[in-house]
């Protein structure tokens, strides 16, 4: 687990906001998908985590009045890829320090969007 107040940084607050259906359309991007599920796979095993984004991603995705179809809104293949590359990422990583720069690291190694293709 990472180390500093709980809440206080700035991938807790991204993801509680993200939890409460809070978080503004416009910063749900790419970047802040990946700061969530690494927060949720910090609290949680992959498994688990999965199950939860899911619930979690489309209660957010229905708040802004967006549907799940299978065209927009909730990916499962995308999503499950990601929580599988995150636990991954976790199994080899140092998660005793600070979450954010944990985040930076994984958006580093992980974040070109166009890498579920490169697979």
């Amino acid at each position: 687990m990472t180390t500093g107040a709980p809440g206080s940084s700035a991938t807790d607050l991204l993801a509680a906001a993200f939890v409460a259906c809070a978080l503004p359309a416009a910063e749900w991007t790419h970047e802040a998908h990946l700061r969530v599920g690494l927060w949720h796979r910090l609290r949680m095993p992959a498994e688990t985590s999965l199950d939860t984004l899911r619930d979690r991603i489309r209660r957010y995705n229905e708040s802004l009045g967006n549907e799940n179809t299978d065209t927009d809104g909730y990916h499962e293949t995308i999503t499950r890829f990601y929580v599988i590359l995150i636990d991954r990422f976790v199994a080899a990583a140092d998660v005793t320090g600070d979450i954010d720069e944990l985040a930076d690291d994984l958006i580093a190694r992980l974040g070109f969007r166009g890498l579920p293709l490169d697979y």
